[in-house]
Formats: structure tokens, sequence, C-alpha cells
């Protein structure tokens, strides 16, 4: 028996040791004034202490909810063999449905509109020999493994966007759910993780050709104006009543081009700065398109869009009969960033290939670097260095040898951070991403091409932010309801069973240093549901304690010596304490395997809990009864 004991009391002795120490880091945390906060940061040592201290979630600390859907539409669009305008039409009536109802399944109400229409998937998926089931059985396949690997991609960046235990999961059949704690850059986290990181490599269009598709666009626009609008416009400058700026000079606006009142909502911008278009009046009338654009090509640059024209030639660019004129092969892209000239900034517009030469899925890695004086765009600024495997490089190989002195365009997300003209081969299967303005730009840019791109685009739905008033409110109210439990219960238990009720109380506050201990040995995230679930254990741990009790009681009203009757109580009231907690447990854990974010936080707590109540009720307390009946030889217990 003695025996026995020695070994209980060291496996006691050695997780409380162990229990103080993982709890050390978190305590050493909360009394830090912020003079030794930034003495540890500057040491070095601060992040190490906040890594091994208990880790806080969303609810506690504060930062990002985020709710993602994965575009399905396009990605049946990437995934389709053939594409006509009657494929078109029909995932937008699909995007449409989706918008109505968002709990709907893209795959049924695809089904449905291909059903509508009387048409077989295998026009434009899969092979003439597939079945409408067999195709919709790849496109579910598809979709599956475009959600679970957009989990992996948006994981592997949010870790080396370096936040600390985030929460992501999926919900439904397209919705991504990402909590981020303790993120104060919310519109950079944001950017992180909407980014499609799409890499392509595509050519220029020749430029006879845009020129010419440039020209085309204006006819298209001038004819749809009109000569009633152009003779309107004519009067109006004949007049004197057309609209002046600040300085007196006459002005186009918005409503002089599409003939309707253009407002903040269209623009997204303030009215003021977006509806007056910088244009010659004259030239206006005669070429309403081509007047909206620049050429920069004397200066070694590109046909320029003047950042207050860019909505207009968007707009324009968006018209069906537009679309009609562009060749069916190629598409308008922007530039990532507008480039300062002069006192204004312009947008470069690019007539670049529809289908890339080369896609970012053969890259193998990406870092920030600082461009050498080579070039002129670069020298002095970040820019990302890429490498490809040894298949994509020699794709890259082969299409410049194809092409030289042509000009490729580098596209990430659908927009043209630079535009190189190819004067060789390059064999090696690298290059550079240049036009980025800053060092945290390019280190997100390295960052989601190191993690790979997002098999579909994905759109935030829905955003919280929860500000860190909250979590201090959350963290006080919690802290304040397990202090009142606990003190409530530690003085039930004195009054009601005296010594016994000290000794079950001495096992309380052990439990309660072991599941913080844990939480913090093991890195769990600790929730405001995960506080509820301490506070229930609380209730829960001295349970055990009760049965045990209530078994000496009648023992020793029996006539059973005291250490008789805690053998007696111990042994028969366990059979009845396992059930109970084995019963509970299963549920924590069916709550924790199938529950979501704060179902998890509770059930993680309160699996915890009912292990290590079961541990001081059954061990601790029967280790302090055995040393009080060996030592003092009770002939009365005080129960």
């Amino acid at each position: 028996m003695k025996r026995k004991n020695l070994f209980k009391t060291l496996l006691i002795l050695a997780i409380l040791l162990w229990s103080f120490w993982k709890l050390y880091p978190t305590v050493r945390l909360q009394t830090l004034s912020p003079e030794e906060i930034d003495r540890l940061k500057l040491e070095g040592k601060y992040d190490k202490l906040e890594a091994n201290a208990i880790k806080r979630g969303l609810d506690l600390q504060g930062g990002i909810y985020l709710v993602l859907e994965v575009d399905l539409p396009q990605l049946a669009v990437d995934l389709a063999k053939n594409k006509d305008d009657l494929f078109y039409q029909i995932i937008e009536e699909c995007r449409a449905e989706l918008k109505k109802n968002p709990d709907a399944e893209f795959l049924d109400v695809l089904r449905r509109k291909f059903q509508e229409w009387k048409i077989p998937l295998n026009r434009y998926f899969g092979t003439r020999l597939d079945s409408d089931e067999d195709i919709l059985k790849q496109l579910d396949q598809e979709a599956s493994d475009a959600i679970e690997r957009s989990l992996q991609i948006l994981r592997n960046r949010v870790d080396q966007f370096g936040v600390s235990e985030p929460n992501i999961q999926k919900r439904g059949s397209r919705r991504i759910i990402v909590e981020l704690p303790g993120i104060q850059d919310i519109e950079r986290a944001k950017d992180l993780i909407g980014k499609t990181a799409l890499l392509e490599f595509r050519m220029l269009i020749d430029p006879d050709v845009a020129t010419d598709v440039l020209r085309r666009i204006d006819e298209v626009v001038r004819r749809k104006r009109g000569g009633e609008k152009d003779t309107a416009l004519a009067e109006t400058a004949k007049s004197g009543e057309a609209q002046k700026d600040t300085t007196g000079e006459e002005v186009v606006t918005a409503e002089d081009l599409f003939g309707k009142t253009v407002t903040e909502q269209d623009t997204g911008k303030a009215a003021a700065d977006t509806t007056a278009l910088d244009v010659d009046r004259e030239f206006f009338a005669e070429h309403p398109f081509l007047s909206l654009l620049r050429d920069f090509r004397s200066q070694g640059g590109e046909i320029a869009v003047p950042d207050r024209n860019r909505y207009a030639v968007e707009k324009i660019l968006s018209d069906p009969d537009v679309q009609k004129v562009i060749p069916p092969d190629a598409e308008f892209l922007w530039s990532a960033k507008p480039i300062p000239y002069r006192d204004d900034y312009y947008w470069q517009l690019y007539l670049v290939k529809k289908e890339p030469e080369l896609t970012g899925k053969y890259l193998t890695d990406a870092d920030v670097q600082i461009g050498s004086g080579a070039s002129f765009q670069s020298a002095g600024k970040p820019i990302v260095a890429f490498q490809f495997n040894s298949e994509g490089a020699r794709i890259l190989a082969r299409v410049t040898a194809a092409n030289i002195n042509k000009r490729m365009a580098i596209v990430l997300d659908r927009h043209v951070y630079s535009a190189p003209v190819i004067r060789s081969k390059i064999p090696r299967g690298s290059g550079i991403i240049e036009g980025i303005d800053d060092m945290k730009e390019a280190q997100e840019i390295a960052i989601v091409l190191r993690a790979g791109a997002l098999p579909a685009p994905v759109k935030i739905i829905e955003e919280r932010t929860v500000g860190p008033s909250l979590g201090a409110d959350s963290i006080r109210k919690g802290t304040q309801s397990a202090v009142i439990g606990l003190v409530v219960v530690i003085l039930f238990m004195i009054f009601y069973y005296r010594l016994s009720g000290i000794i079950a109380d001495i096992a309380l506050l052990m439990n309660l240093i072991i599941i913080m201990a844990v939480l913090a040995g093991f890195h769990f995230t600790l929730t405001l549901p995960g506080v509820a679930g301490i506070i229930l254990t609380i209730g829960m741990a001295v349970d055990a304690n009760v049965l045990i009790f209530e078994r000496i009681r009648e023992e020793l009203r029996a006539g059973k010596t005291v250490r008789a009757a805690i053998d007696t109580g111990y042994a028969r009231a366990f059979s009845a304490i396992l059930d109970a907690n084995v019963t509970t447990l299963i549920t924590a854990v069916v709550l924790y395997q199938f529950g979501t974010g704060p179902i998890r936080g509770f059930a993680l707590t309160l699996s915890i809990g009912i292990l290590t109540s079961m541990f001081t009720a059954l061990v601790v307390t029967r280790v302090i009864f055995d040393y009080l009946t060996t030592r003092f030889a009770l002939k009365k217990l005080s129960i």
C-alpha cells in the first residue's frame, strides 16, 4: 500500500510541476508591463513567450471572421472543353439563381438549366460518350477537390502570414469559414486570403491588330451615341451651357457619354472625381472612345487611360456590341497599378490573348528580392523572383524561342504587372515580377505564389470584425463567472462535507490548474464557449466526490471503520463515476467531431475537464485520505 501511494504521490507531483511549467508563460505574459514587453520584443524573446502561452480565440482577443464562397460557376467555365455564347448564358443564369437562393447546390442548378435548354452536358464537358450522370459525377469530384485544395491553400497562406491559431473550416458545399484571432491589419489579411494567385504568361496581341480593334470600338461607340446626341453636344458647346470645372474651362462628363446621370454608386468613387472626363471636347465629339485614351509610346509607355476616364472605358468595354468587335481569342486587361505621369495617374490597358502560354501551376519557388540597376522599372524596388519546375522551364523556353521581339504579359489575378519584350530564349525557367510598390505587397505576392493558386476564385460574402474591447469584456465576464462558480462550489463542499469537502476543493483547484496547463501545453485555443466548458467542469468535478462521500457516509453508518468505509466508498462509487463520465465524454467527442468552431471550443475544454476531474477525484483525493488515515490513525472522519 505504501509503495502504491508513493507512486501516486510522485505522479501527482510530476503533473503539478509540469502544469506550473506550462502555465508560467501565460502568467508571465499577463503580468508584463508595457516597458517589459518592449524590452522582450527587442531581445527577440516576446514571440517565444507568446507562443507558449494559452492561445485565445477570436471571441477573446479580437480579430476577423470571414465567410468565403468558392466560385463554382467559374470552375465549371475553366473545366469546359467547348465554350460558346449559349454556354456563357447558361452559366450566368446559374449565377443569378445561386444569388437568389444561396443555399442551392450549384450542380443541381446546372443540371436543371441544361435540361431547360434541352442540351446534353457532353456538348461542353467530357466526351460524346459520357452521359449527364457521368459528367455530373466528374464535376462533383472536381468541385469537392477544389474546396479541399482551397482549404489547404488558405491554411498555407495563413500560416505564412503569421496568424496564431487560425480556424479554417468548410461549411456547406461551397463555403469556407476563416477566423483570424489577433489580426490588426485586417485589409491586408483580406487581400491575402481573397487573392486567387493565378499567375499567367500571355502574349500581347500584335500592335497593329490592337490599334484596329480600338478604332472599331470607337466606331461602335460613335454609332450607338447617334447623331442626335452628337448634335446636342455640339449645340451645348455653342450655347455656352457646357459644364465648367473650377478653372472655368468646359468639361465633358460621363453623362454626356452615356446619356444618363452617373452617380457615386456607379463609379465607386466620389462623383466629382469621376463624372468629369479628361478629354478634348472637339475630339470627343468625333471619337468618343479614342478621346478617353492616351498614347505614351513616344515616352516608352503604353496606351494609357487617365484615372478619371477608367470607369467610362470599363463600361464601354463591357458593352455586348463592343465585345463583338474584340477578337474572340483576346481580351483587355488593366495594369496592376496606375503610373504617375506629370500631374495625373494613368492606367495601362493591354490587349492580350485569352489563353495563357504558361500558368503558375509549374511554379516551385517564389521569393522577394531587390531589383538591380539592369532594369529602370525595378531598380532599387522590391521584385518577386520565381522558378519553374523542369516541365514549366521547357514550356517557357519553347514559348520565348518562338516569340523573339514580341511582348509577353506577366498576369497575376487578371492584372498585368509587366509586359517585357522577349529578347532571347529563356532556358532556365526563372523570371521576375516587377511593378510592385512596397515590400509588404511583394511579400504577399510571394506568399500566395508559394502556397499555390486557388483552383477557383473565392469571394468574401460575410465579414465580422471583433474588436479587442469586446474580447476584454468577454474575458472579464467569463472570469467573473468562473470565479463565482468556483467560490460557490468550494463553500458548498466545505459547508456540507466539512474536512472531506476541503479535500474535494483541493482536488478541484488542481483540476483547474491541469486543464489550463493542457490548453497551454498542447497549444489548444481557449474560446468563450471553452470558458463555458470550464465553468461546467467546475460543477461536474465535485460530482464524483459527492458520489464517493455519500457511499462513505453509508458505510460509516453501517458501523465500518474509517479506513474500511473509505476503501468501500471508492470501490462501490467507481462504476457509477466511470459510467457518467464516459457517456459525457462520448457526447463531447461527438460535439467536437461534428460541431463548428464555438461548439468545438466548448467540447474541447469539457473533454479535458472530464479526464482531469476523474484523475483528481479518484486519485488525488484518495491519496490525501490514505495519508490522513495512515499518518493520524483517524477514528472518526469529518464528512
